[in-house]
């Protein structure tokens, strides 16, 4: 209904200016890291659990002198195998994908190093399948093919996507909803307390003339652009000549977006295969003890991830 169309002359009721609800506006995927992980507390705990527990399970070879479990021990001169596995995990939990490359000398491995999933790209053969990957830093470009023998000195982990024969699916995407409503909601209580927690309402018009098309276009653009979105939640308004304004939304209280953020982080937690109790959320009852939780959350998210690893690299 067009609460905006112009009235018949004769009409003496007043004018009653309603804001429609707009629909709702989502992160593109530029944004997935920042607003996920970056600037989402939630995330950020969930990867460098994930992260941090994989990364502190040790490998072992099966080789007779062990030379893979040291390698992986003592991967380059810049980290110890730790520090490089909790990149190569915490890039799979944010991105979907993972990257090592094998440094070697004289025919064999001497160096790994953790590659970024977003320098990555794969040149595309004939049939589609990658014949090498890139790797990019601004303008640079390193091309990593197979060596002589067939070897490709990159091993590339991934989630399964079935959409997408290069790229995994990465957690932070399928949380993406979850993550803005998350983040919306910490923004809209930080703009309130900022100006002074006045809600939403209506703009009523009483004057005896009546308001032309152009008055009304200017009026609802100048709420909008003034009024509108969690930085300008509660500014004051500045009325005259017959507008009142009668608060007609929602308090935050009615809304209880404590609440919705509870469950947004429940989500979040959900897909990255964490238990809420682990993160401290109030209102999970799905484990009796946080002893329980923890052993569930390495049962089914640590240990499958590591044992995965371990076959890419040893396969």
């Amino acid at each position: 209904m067009n609460l905006f169309r112009k009235r018949e002359a004769k009409s003496t009721a007043p004018l009653v200016a309603l804001s429609d609800l707009r629909a709702a506006q989502w992160s593109g995927a530029g944004a997935r890291l920042r607003e996920g992980f970056e600037r989402n507390a939630v995330g950020y705990r969930c990867v460098r659990l994930i992260a941090e527990a994989a990364a502190s399970v040790p490998f072992r070879s099966d080789d007779a002198d062990g030379r893979l479990a040291r390698l992986i021990a003592h991967p380059n001169r810049d980290q110890a195998g730790p520090d490089l596995m909790e990149g190569f995990y915490g890039h799979l939990a944010i991105s979907g994908d993972a990257f090592l490359e094998a440094v070697s000398l004289d025919g064999e491995v001497r160096e790994l190093h953790g590659l970024r999933p977003d320098r990555m790209r794969p040149p595309k053969g004939p049939r589609g399948w990658p014949l090498a990957w890139e790797h990019r830093v601004g303008a640079d470009i390193r091309r990593i093919a197979r060596e002589a023998d067939g070897f490709l000195p990159v091993l590339h982990l991934r989630l399964f996507h079935p959409a997408d024969d290069y790229e995994g699916q990465s957690p932070l995407e399928a949380a993406a909803r979850a993550v803005d409503i998350y983040n919306a909601g910490g923004a809209w209580a930080k703009a309130l307390i900022d100006n002074a927690a006045r809600p939403s309402g209506a703009l009523i018009y009483s004057g005896a003339d009546q308001l032309t098309e152009d008055q009304l276009t200017d009026l609802r653009e100048d709420l909008e652009r003034s009024f509108s979105g969690a930085a300008n939640a509660g500014r004051p308004v500045v009325l005259q000549g017959g507008l009142d304004w009668k608060p007609m939304g929602l308090t935050p209280a009615d809304m209880d977006f404590i609440e919705a953020r509870h469950q947004a982080a429940r989500e979040i937690a959900l897909v990255f295969g964490v238990p809420p109790m682990l993160l401290g959320i109030p209102g999970d009852a799905t484990y009796a003890n946080y002893r329980e939780a923890n052993t569930a959350f390495w049962r089914m998210t640590v240990l499958p991830l590591v044992n995965r690893a371990a076959r890419a690299i040893t396969g």
